[in-house]
């Protein structure tokens, strides 16, 4: 853990700052192009928020997230009213190979589901204490963060703690996807969206991971890519890089437009070799503030 600042701030973790050349020109458009930016120090979470630290912050402040709340009609003037239940997108595996170019075969709108109950009704998070928590839209994080005393990153802070001090590596742990063999982060292994091969950390089934199941960056940081997307406080606004590409959800409208996009950053264990391959510091993917979804969470810093 080379580069890692053990701290007097609980659950946090000192970023020293520097130079970032940030991006990569070897993946995907948006990507590109790499630029150099200057991050100035700050503190950040060592792992996401997780469920227990999320209830702590309701149960405080009696906060409603999205998912739960009554949808407004005017926000969708193409439904039927009597169809607009609160809820958020679950993932639904196949049960054999299907187009990878239509993110309805395997995400569904589920009513009901909300962070307590990431798969709907009739779950729960018991036993799932310790794992990040998920289907918070960006107004979720945000509330969160200001409760916490603290603040969501911008995109350049999230991809220099990513890196862990390293220099253009492809991963938070260097050059190879799985050094001497060792899984380092929860990511999709097999051929998505229908063949799931777990980890030893891993159910039988696709899902978060509680937080530190694998090994931290050189900084000190837990899951900065795999197990759950993670929100930054930057717009997403096509040109600004390459296209508006999204692998794992749909894409958004512009800023401007109902639902404003933030970019997102980390990958997630729906990420797949054969599919996504996002699960690296570089990339970045849009998602409007509204959305709410089983593998999109977030974490805090501070100055």
């Amino acid at each position: 853990m080379a580069g890692a600042v053990i701290t007097a701030r609980k659950g946090m973790v000192a970023i020293p700052g520097g130079e970032l050349a940030m991006g990569s020109r070897d993946f995907f458009p948006e990507e590109q192009p790499v630029r150099r930016v200057v991050v100035e120090p700050f503190w950040m979470d060592s792992s996401p928020v997780t469920n227990a630290a999320f209830g702590r912050f309701v149960r405080d402040t009696g906060y409603i997230t999205v998912a739960e709340r009554e949808l407004d009609p005017d926000d969708f003037p193409d439904a039927d009213p009597a169809d607009l239940e609160p809820g958020a997108l679950v993932f639904r595996g196949t049960n054999g190979p299907v187009p990878l170019d239509d993110w309805r075969q395997w995400w569904s709108y589920v009513p009901g589901a909300s962070w307590r109950r990431p798969g709907g009704p009739g779950t729960n998070l018991d036993g799932r204490d310790r794992h990040p928590v998920t289907h918070v839209a960006y107004s979720d994080a945000a509330a969160y963060a200001e409760w916490a005393g603290k603040a969501l990153p911008s995109e350049a802070q999230w991809e220099f703690a990513a890196r862990g001090g390293l220099v253009a590596a492809t991963y938070s742990w260097g050059a190879e996807f799985a050094p001497r063999g060792r899984r380092m982060a929860n990511t999709w292994m097999g051929r998505f969206p229908w063949e799931f091969l777990p980890g030893k950390n891993q159910s039988a089934r696709p899902g978060t991971t509680k937080a530190g199941a694998y090994p931290p960056n050189g900084y000190g940081l837990f899951d900065m890519t795999g197990n759950v997307w993670e929100w930054t406080t930057d717009y997403y606004r096509t040109g600004q890089h390459g296209p508006a590409g999204s692998c794992c959800a749909p894409v958004a409208p512009e800023p401007g437009e109902r639902f404003p996009r933030r970019v997102i950053k980390g990958g997630s264990y729906l990420c797949a070799p054969n599919y996504c391959l996002r699960y690296r510091p570089a990339a970045r993917q849009s998602q409007s503030e509204d959305t709410a979804t089983c593998h999109l969470g977030f974490r805090c810093i501070r100055d």
